[in-house]
């Protein structure tokens, strides 16, 4: 029998992504065939997959990786709405892998139904096609003034009669409180739909928890399905870039600084460097945070020529521009290559909102005009002698001069400009470029032969190893194939939506 689990969370960045990953290699393991799913992602660090129609889709990072926990081909179906901020109050939406529009936050209600029908429909269809789909919430559904137009949470829930969990970071403080405000703060309806909790995060001796657990139990009428202990190891692609500072290496040597713009997305991109040995990779804001650098990366953005702006406000500008001047090298991927060219138009909007015509950084001898039409590619090719791949997610299109042709790109000397998200995961091309970075600084890299596609492997059977030790997953299989039992009412007499 078919059967669907929503994991939820008392807070953003609670534990949804970690547990849904989690479950879903665990899950796998049992020979079930398992989808990862969210309605909706608001994220600037996507993944592009193949569309059933041919051609590229886009879907967010975490249901990509969770899709390789699972052992499942990722598909648009697995993420079918993706919002990605263009500003404080819109976003660019993404509809089954393809760009759809814009949404505003003035249009939040009725902008959002058409968007719930597509998210529905891709719940249903792949319901049809797997054994179990694991699908992570957004935020809180205790977000009730958003109720009406929810379709993520339990708006989900209610159409698939969907057991939810609720999972709380112990590591924040107040979890127990915001585990039963979050039950509480629902309706009788959704509830019905609330079969217990997973603590995550925590920290000491395990014996210290269970008074607080068996009074949440019995304040809830709901079990605790587990806890999740804290452990620094785990390092998965994350979503959002509320834990940039935390994404470093140990190494000390060669000296990576990422410019940490603030539409930066695909951040993921620099993940690859921060596993080499001898390669300390940090996030910076200030031109003094590039003296010492070695490399300088500028990442993707998704207002290109707003965070160039931001980029020359703080002098930004003149410390890459010296840096590079030093023989120093600069690695720019997609928005970032885009900064380093001569020029960027945007006579439509397309990007800025408003016709641009601004000039680049002009370390790059390279043009770029932005159309409506998006790009989603996956190529492959190869560079310094190594094979290379990637993916393409931009709107500009590059027209390049002299320069030497560069994944998709252009290099310059130190200088080198791609359009290829992900090259860096490519092991014998990240392991040339950082030879040549080191040969420029006069460092000595030590030898490496390091995978970081088996680093992720063995990072998510080690998240399916702490999964299948600290929760209960055989019940939670039961709960999402058997649905929830009766629990009761917070607080007791709690209005159904009709009574209210």
């Amino acid at each position: 029998m078919p059967g669907s689990l929503l994991v939820a969370g008392t807070t953003s960045d609670a534990g949804k992504s970690v547990v849904t990953t989690g479950l879903c290699r665990a899950l796998a393991r049992r020979g079930l065939r398992v989808a990862p799913y969210k309605a909706q992602n608001m994220s600037n660090n996507s993944m592009v997959v193949a569309h059933p129609d041919g051609g590229g889709a886009e879907i967010g990072r975490a249901q990509w990786v969770q899709a390789l926990a699972a052992g499942a081909v990722p598909e648009p179906a697995m993420n079918p709405v993706l919002l990605k901020p263009g500003g404080d109050r819109r976003s660019h939406v993404v509809v089954m892998g393809r760009p759809a529009g814009e949404v505003s936050a003035s249009d939040f209600v009725d902008g959002r139904r058409h968007l719930a029908r597509a998210a529905h429909d891709a719940y249903d269809d792949l319901a049809g096609r797997f054994d179990v789909v694991v699908a992570e919430g957004a935020g809180s559904p205790a977000e009730i003034n958003l109720r009406s137009s929810d379709y993520v949470n339990m708006g989900l829930a209610q159409h698939a009669s969907m057991p939810t969990v609720v999972v709380g970071d112990i590591d924040r403080g107040g979890v127990f409180a915001a585990m039963l405000g979050t039950v509480a703060l629902l309706d009788a309806s959704d509830q019905a739909l609330v079969a217990g909790f997973v603590v995550n995060k925590f920290r000491g001796d395990p014996s210290l928890l269970t008074p607080g657990l068996d009074r949440l139990e019995a304040l809830t009428g709901r079990r605790v399905y587990g806890v999740l202990p804290w452990d620094p190891t785990l390092w998965l692609d994350s979503e959002d870039a509320l834990d940039l500072e935390g994404r470093r290496s140990s190494g000390s040597g060669l000296r990576v600084a990422v410019v940490r713009l603030p539409r930066i997305s695909n951040f993921t991109d620099v993940d690859a460097l921060g596993i080499e040995p001898g390669v300390d990779v940090v996030f910076v804001s200030e031109p003094r945070d590039l003296a010492g650098a070695d490399l300088v990366v500028l990442p993707g953005t998704r207002s290109t020529v707003e965070d160039l702006a931001w980029l020359r406000s703080r002098g930004l500008d003149r410390a890459v521009e010296q840096h590079v001047a030093s023989g120093r090298s600069v690695l720019g991927i997609c928005g970032g290559f885009q900064m380093l060219g001569r020029r960027m138009l945007d006579p439509d909007g397309v990007e800025s909102g408003e016709p641009a015509d601004v000039p680049g950084l002009g370390l790059l001898d390279v043009e770029t005009r932005f159309a409506a039409e998006k790009v989603l590619r996956l190529p492959v090719g190869e560079a310094f002698g190594q094979p290379v791949s990637g993916y393409e997610i931009h709107h500009g299109r590059i027209t390049t001069g002299l320069d030497e042709q560069f994944l998709g790109g252009a290099r310059r000397g130190s200088v080198h400009g791609t359009m290829w998200h992900g090259s860096l995961e490519s092991d014998g091309f990240r392991r040339a470029l950082l030879a040549r970075v080191a040969e420029a600084s006069g460092v000595d890299l030590p030898a490496s032969d390091v995978s970081f596609a088996a680093l992720r492997e063995a990072r998510l059977d080690r998240l399916g190893d702490l999964v299948e030790e600290h929760l209960d997953v055989d019940a939670l299989l039961a709960l999402a194939r058997d649905g929830v039992g009766p629990v009761p009412l917070l607080p007791p007499g709690a209005p159904t939506p009709r009574d209210s």
